[in-house]
């Protein structure tokens, strides 16, 4: 290992799903922020420190002991380590154990074993995410998050493997020019609905795990732009609640082989409290 470098083995409950979580976070990594190659997840950092802000990059693989994936950090990192593994261990549902969801799942989760819920390394970056991939491909969903990182969010002083910007934060965005935001190809309502989550968030409300889910949920959904869809999205990875459930996404109807939120949520009973879990191995199941 170089120098300038550190590693740390993180552990987890095996199984593991490991290809399936780098599947799903592949296709929606933001470009210059995020990529997953050949089974390794990097990212870019950017993190407050000491009244400054440090950014870096991290790579995490399926290269340690048994029950352990690796962390590679630069050591301008080490300060911070303690930060980044336990937002590492969220995004990589590393602290659930998967007998129980295996028990409450019956056959759909024998179907999928080690199933995990992807969280979110930063709850405001995932559930932008999220929003912008509102009717629409979750391809041009990564396009625009990359053209709005590249426009407001922080350069990497020493690029990585793809990784360039560190994505915008809160602030950065509620204060962001709406007609620069709409020239990246956003259109007018999810500008509105990106910038009212910003200011919410600037303004106190957390996005990640331990905030009040039913609260959490109502404050997003009084956000202009936001409907249930994205809440339950944004419960199920940034605030990592087992028993979120987007009704209406069409995958989880497609796979279920109905045509009504109603008829989903009617269906998806028998999954509770593991619903989240119950959405992962649905969509899984599309291929």
């Amino acid at each position: 290992m170089p120098a300038d470098h550190l590693t740390l083995d993180l552990s987890f409950q095996p199984p593991l799903d490991w290809s399936g979580l780098c599947r799903f976070l592949a296709a929606r990594a933001i470009p210059g922020v995020e990529s997953v190659q050949d089974g390794v997840y990097r990212r870019a950092v950017r993190l407050p420190h000491g009244g400054q802000w440090v950014a870096g990059w991290l790579a995490l693989a399926a290269a340690g002991p048994a029950g352990t994936l690796r962390l590679t950090l630069p050591a301008s990192l080490a300060p911070l380590q303690d930060r980044v593994v336990v937002r590492l261990r969220r995004l990589f549902d590393l602290d659930r154990d998967p007998a129980p969801v295996a028990a409450g799942l019956g056959a759909l989760g024998a179907a999928h074993p080690g199933v995990r819920v992807p969280g979110a390394f930063d709850g405001f970056e995932t559930v932008v995410r999220a929003i912008l991939g509102q009717q629409v491909t979750v391809a041009a969903a990564s396009t625009l998050a990359g053209r709005l990182a590249r426009q407001f969010g922080v350069p990497l002083a020493i690029p990585l493997a793809g990784l360039t910007h560190a994505f915008p934060d809160a602030a950065t965005l509620a204060a962001a020019d709406r007609e620069t935001l709409g020239r990246l190809g956003i259109v007018r309502t999810r500008v509105a609905a990106i910038q009212g989550l910003a200011q919410a968030v600037a303004q106190g409300l957390v996005l990640a795990p331990g905030a009040d889910v039913p609260a959490t949920l109502r404050a997003l959904q009084a956000i202009r732009g936001i409907g249930d869809w994205t809440a339950q999205y944004a419960a199920m990875r940034a605030l990592k609640w087992a028993d979120a459930f987007p009704a209406a996404d069409h995958g989880v109807l497609t796979a279920l082989g109905l045509r009504t939120a109603a008829q989903a949520r009617a269906a998806a009973e028998r999954w509770r409290p593991w619903r989240a879990y119950a959405v992962m191995c649905l969509w899984q199941s599309l291929g």
